[in-house]
């Protein structure tokens, strides 16, 4: 999108040190030894074909797309940053603040596993580290693998499901697994796990603790799982409260920086905010590893490089995380013809008005619109969206369009200066990274019969004026929406709000279960055909299912494995 020939590139920077993550496994298999020895044969020849000579790898293909330099000047050209400092710069330098404390969780960087460190105009420093084994990412997404969950992908399904439960098992995982500090370090007892050095998260040791072996993946959930969930979730909270408050700062700045995969727990940093310890707190929309890349290149701007930063009170520098591709309106034409779509073109207005009239009908709708978001949020540039005031439109959304299961909440999308009428929440939420409280006035008041019901029988109570984004504990992770930030969905927002008197849209990613976001016209054509969105708006373009040729139609729900 620059322009840039391969010539023109001064530095590339990689987001972690190979050579010490290689050197942790074998500390590790050395410690462990015997165990583990089926791990350890699995991992060596990957890592003495390719991954210890990632330099190398990665010059050889640059040299593949950029003929222009030779592999040894694109090797002379490599940065290795180490994981968490590729996490904390994605984080901080973004940040709309000029000092801050920098917190990172993950499961594991090369050692690191959480580390605190301070941002000072475009320096950073490291300053404290908790190491490998001892990690909440890890332990978390342990709790993923026992619950029947994919790791690495369904940490955020546990999280949803954790409101359905109560934390029974909290006190087991304190009194057994994790030793916390009041301070938030911890260590874990390690003889409950096996992701050191064997082939899964937990041993029987672990399922002994809870009285089962692992739930079969997409088997049917109980209460029990819903309990642990719950249980896990609480414990995080704690932990990631606990850091928290120990680490800000006595005087100064009380501004805080997240980010590591566990700063995706977005229930977990809404409560950070709300415990009223800082007066600032920004994360990184991107904040697994994906963020890694952007990090690693502020970090050899800033850092290497003494580049200067420049920070704008109460904005950010991730451009709303709008950092994708983009496609004109005439391609979007182009390619839609040639994909057999059948479509009308129309002024930004009557595309708006179309889209206002179809969610007002109950019909949900594909929003394609601008340069895709970066990080795993659609955030009004890759959205399926509906009417959160009907109750039915959760069930439909999941069954129907995404295919998976019933209890996954969706996020609203609410103009930012309606907020607050709205949710219980005083800040900015532009990248759906802070979970809060739907308004007291906005509540419904409950039965009896309501407040009795467990588990997965909580999941069809109306809770308020839009339950399609109220889960079952009354809260919401809430995206905010400026005119600044994505102009193009504040104005479709407003025009809803002005149809309806709710400024709320269900915003869910562009994509069924186990798919990546949608990127390309094409992409968002085959989800539309696949799926039972009913209408897609795309650049100036506006389809609906019953123009469309019926032999493009096709089972989206078989494309692609579970996630």
């Amino acid at each position: 999108m620059a322009g840039l020939r391969a010539e023109d590139i001064d530095l590339v920077a990689f987001y972690e040190k190979p050579f010490l993550k290689f050197e942790r496994l074998l500390e590790t298999y050395l410690a462990f030894a015997p165990r583990g020895f089926a791990s350890f044969r699995r991992a060596m020849p990957l890592w003495l074909r390719e991954k210890l000579f990632q330099k190398r790898l990665i010059a050889e293909e640059l040299h593949r797309i950029g003929r222009g330099l030779a592999r040894k000047a694109w090797e002379e050209r490599l940065l290795f940053a180490e994981h968490h400092v590729s996490h904390a710069a994605s984080a901080f330098f973004p940040s709309p603040f000029e000092r801050a404390v920098v917190l990172t969780l993950d499961g594991v960087g090369e050692w690191a596993t959480t580390t605190v460190g301070h941002g000072d105009g475009n320096r950073l420093v490291i300053e404290r580290e908790l190491h490998f084994p001892h990690s909440l990412g890890l332990l978390y997404s342990a709790f993923t693998y026992y619950l029947g969950f994919k790791v690495n992908s369904g940490e955020y399904k546990v999280m949803g499901l954790a409101p359905y439960g109560e934390p029974r098992f909290a006190q087991t995982i304190l009194d057994h697994l994790i030793d916390l500090k009041p301070d938030g370090t911890f260590r874990l007892a390690i003889d409950h796990f096996d992701f050191a050095t064997g082939l899964t998260m937990t041993n029987e040791r672990f399922h002994r603790l809870f009285g089962a072996p692992p739930r079969a993946p997409e088997s049917w959930l109980t209460q029990r799982e819903m309990d642990l969930a719950a249980s896990i979730q609480a414990v995080a909270e704690e932990v990631v409260l606990r850091l928290a408050r120990s680490v800000r700062p006595a005087s100064g700045p009380r501004t805080l920086c997240l980010a590591g995969g566990v700063a995706l727990n977005c229930v977990a940093n809404g409560k950070v905010w709300r415990s009223g310890e800082w007066d600032g707190i920004w994360i990184q929309p991107a904040a697994g590893d994906a963020g890694g890349a952007l990090g690693a290149a502020l970090a050899a701007w800033h850092l290497d490089l003494g580049r200067p930063r420049t920070v704008t009170a109460g904005r950010d520098a991730m451009a709303g995380a709008l950092l994708g591709p983009a496609y004109t309106d005439e391609e979007i034409a182009h390619r839609l013809a040639a994909a057999g779509a059948r479509f009308e073109r129309l002024s930004e207005g009557e595309l708006i008005a179309r889209t206002v009239d179809a969610l007002e009908a109950g019909r949900v709708v594909g929003w394609f619109q601008g340069r895709m978001e970066f990080g795993p949020r659609a955030l009004g540039a890759r959205s399926i969206l509906g009417d959160p005031r009907r109750p039915d439109m959760q069930k439909t959304m999941n069954l129907r369009i995404k295919f998976r299961e019933s209890f996954r909440p969706f996020a609203p999308a609410v103009l930012r200066e309606h907020a607050a009428d709205w949710f219980e929440l005083d800040i900015d939420s532009p990248y759906m990274l802070l979970v809060a409280p739907v308004a007291l006035q906005r509540r419904r008041a409950m039965t009896a019969e309501e407040q009795a019901l467990f588990g997965i029988d909580k999941l069809n109570v109306v809770r308020s004026e839009i339950p399609a984004v109220t889960h079952v504990d009354h809260s919401a992770r809430i995206q905010t929406v400026d005119e600044e930030t994505n102009p193009g969905f504040a104005r479709l927002l407003r025009a809803w709000h002005a149809r309806t008197g709710c400024p709320v849209l269900v915003n869910t990613s562009f994509n069924v279960r186990g798919e990546p976001i949608v990127c390309t016209p094409e992409d968002a054509f085959a989800c539309f055909m696949g799926t039972g969105i009913e209408h897609l708006a795309i650049g100036s373009c506006w389809l609906s299912k019953p123009e469309q040729d019926e032999r493009l139609t096709h089972n989206r729900a078989a494309a692609f494995a579970p996630d």
